[in-house]
């Protein structure tokens, strides 16, 4: 079976890094994005959809509930998230959170 470096449902995205290996960069940009900072172009996508957000946060933590980052982003609803990476798989250790407006 194929181990993607991404899977996404509903409501979440759980994305393949090198887990408890060491620190693993996420940066969350909303658009429209600001004249500074940006995510990285080099980067490649590993998960670009819709997300269901019921209370209007965005939720980043470790699959061992070690670790945990809370986003409030606004109004509920569903936005078109992109995910990119540095290196997609088990050597990713930066992470770009593309998110987008609510839908509508």
């Amino acid at each position: 079976m194929e181990q993607q470096p991404a899977v996404g449902c509903d409501t979440h995205v759980a994305v393949r890094v090198r887990a408890q290996a060491g620190l693993v960069r996420v940066r969350i940009f909303l658009e429209p994005f600001d004249e500074g900072v940006r995510p990285d172009k080099a980067f490649t996508d590993v998960f670009d959809g819709p997300l269901s957000l019921p209370d209007g946060r965005l939720v980043v933590g470790d699959v061992m509930g070690e670790s945990r980052f809370v986003k409030l982003l606004g109004n509920p609803g569903r936005r078109r998230v992109r995910v990119t990476v540095d290196e997609p798989g088990w050597t990713a250790c930066a992470i770009d959170v593309c998110v987008s407006p609510v839908l509508t």
